[in-house]
């Protein structure tokens, strides 16, 4: 089983993700520390030394190696679905599960937590929504190629297994 988690950053893909993988007894990656791992730098600093198309590249790598894992859980970046083919790789290796929570809620997370993260640095809450409702607009052509959706986080994870399964 290889199920991947996508939606955009904040929406509790690493969280979620860790909870189904103790529950369903598989192994649990977060796609951003496997790339952090595999290039000795945080994303911010590839961001900020080689630039997007740089990580997006990287990005692709991380998920072509993971589509071979078996047993896992993996938490994506929130942008790896918009680029290259990768929705479409992680729908023929896996599950995708779309976490799609509201712009005011991603705002209210992304503001308290504590990841540095390149594309929402320095913006108000005003402007972060704005920018996530714009965001969304582009990537839900992709979020929604996924096999599944859920809209509330905090879903329990009995009722997922039986989504997923």
């Amino acid at each position: 089983m290889r199920i991947y988690l996508i939606g955009y950053m904040g929406c509790g893909k690493s969280t979620l993700g860790r909870r189904l993988s103790e529950h369903l007894n598989l192994q649990f990656v977060d796609m951003d520390h496997y790339i952090e791992e595999r290039n000795y730098k945080t994303i911010p600093q590839i961001f900020a030394e080689e630039g997007e198309a740089e990580f997006r590249k990287k990005e692709r790598k991380a998920l072509e190696e993971l589509s071979e894992f078996t047993d896992i859980v993996i938490a994506t970046g929130g942008g790896a679905p918009c680029f290259f083919d990768n929705v479409e790789l992680m729908n023929k290796s896996g599950k995708t599960i779309y976490l799609n929570i509201e712009p005011n809620i991603l705002a209210d997370r992304l503001l308290k937590s504590k990841t540095e993260r390149p594309l929402i640095k320095g913006k108000s809450r005003e402007e972060l929504v704005a920018f996530i409702d714009e965001t969304l607009k582009k990537r839900n052509e992709f979020y929604k190629q996924a096999k599944l959706e859920i809209t509330q986080p905090d879903i329990n994870l009995h009722d997922l297994q039986a989504l997923i399964s």
